[in-house]
């Protein structure tokens, strides 16, 4: 009589696997769902169910009962337009420079041997440990010197090439860019500029894609930075104006949570167009290549 396949063998297990898989994956939407039935919900249903109002409609819910009232309020009354301008003006070129700066910074440390670059790599190493609160008051101090207060080359400025960013390049191009083909780019005559847009990016292109998701997740939900950095109320992002609604409409729970899923919802679109580009960029520097 013949062994059983070893796919048949492995066939509960899989199951298992896929079952518990499932499980967590329920557990994850189940916050975002309660969140999304919150926010089509009255101020009155708010307490009167867990989920949707229940009522004599289809399913036992009481879809007369939904409304998109909130979002309108949102819109209409609050500065939400406004303040979700400069969030996407903030998270995206914010993290444009700070990709670019951090891809230079990376670059360097990774191929250029030059005096004290183990001591540069040993510091920058030694600033990620450092908690972000702690550094508000002297990044505070140097910019209002500096004439950058409520600018927003002031929130631009400490970003640029966070410790984290240029350790990350480094290690992605220490395994993913031979020097053999730097050497042979030299020979021919091409200068470095070039070289590192021409060769060195299109090789770490998935790290890069990586970065940008990052940057442009900690730019957008930074609520600390902008509301001590930016005065103006105009320039206030989105983090800060959705903030603010738990002070002015501290019993309205139905529009605090429509404005924390218009807040998390352009996130959540860039992450699920670009997951793949995400999980390829910090799995490339894994196996050298």
């Amino acid at each position: 009589m013949s062994p059983a396949p070893a796919h048949r063998l492995l066939r509960p297990a899989t199951l298992l696997i896929y079952l518990l898989l499932g499980f967590f994956a329920l557990l994850t939407l189940l916050p975002f769902v309660w969140m999304i039935c919150a926010a089509v919900k009255t101020k009155e249903d708010f307490f009167t169910s867990q989920f949707l109002p229940r009522g004599p409609g289809f399913l036992g819910i009481a879809w007369d009962h939904l409304t998109l009232h909130q979002f309108v309020r949102l819109f209409r009354d609050l500065p939400v337009p406004r303040a979700l301008l400069n969030s996407i003006f903030l998270a995206s070129v914010g993290s444009v420079l700070a990709t670019l700066f951090c891809a230079m910074g990376g670059y360097g440390l990774s191929k250029f041997k030059f005096s004290g670059r183990q001591a540069l790599t040993t510091a920058i190493l030694g600033t990620v440990v450092l908690p972000g609160a702690l550094l508000l008051v002297p990044r505070f101090e140097t910019l209002y010197h500096l004439g950058l207060v409520d600018r927003y080359l002031g929130i631009f400025l400490p970003a640029l090439a966070p410790a984290f960013g240029l350790y990350l390049f480094r290690q992605a191009m220490i395994n993913s860019v031979p020097a053999d083909i730097l050497e042979s780019a030299r020979i021919d005559g091409c200068g470095e500029i070039r070289i590192f847009f021409q060769i060195v990016l299109p090789i770490v292109r998935p790290m890069i894609s990586a970065y940008l998701i990052i940057s442009f997740i900690a730019l957008w939900n930074d609520y600390i930075t902008p509301q001590i950095m930016l005065q103006s109320p105009g320039r206030q992002p989105l983090s800060v104006v959705i903030f603010s609604l738990k002070g002015l409409y501290a019993d309205d729970y139905s529009l605090m949570l429509a404005g924390t899923l218009v807040s998390i919802a352009p996130v959540m679109l860039l992450f699920f167009l670009l997951q793949r580009e995400f999980i390829s960029g910090l799995t490339s520097g894994a196996v050298k290549g």
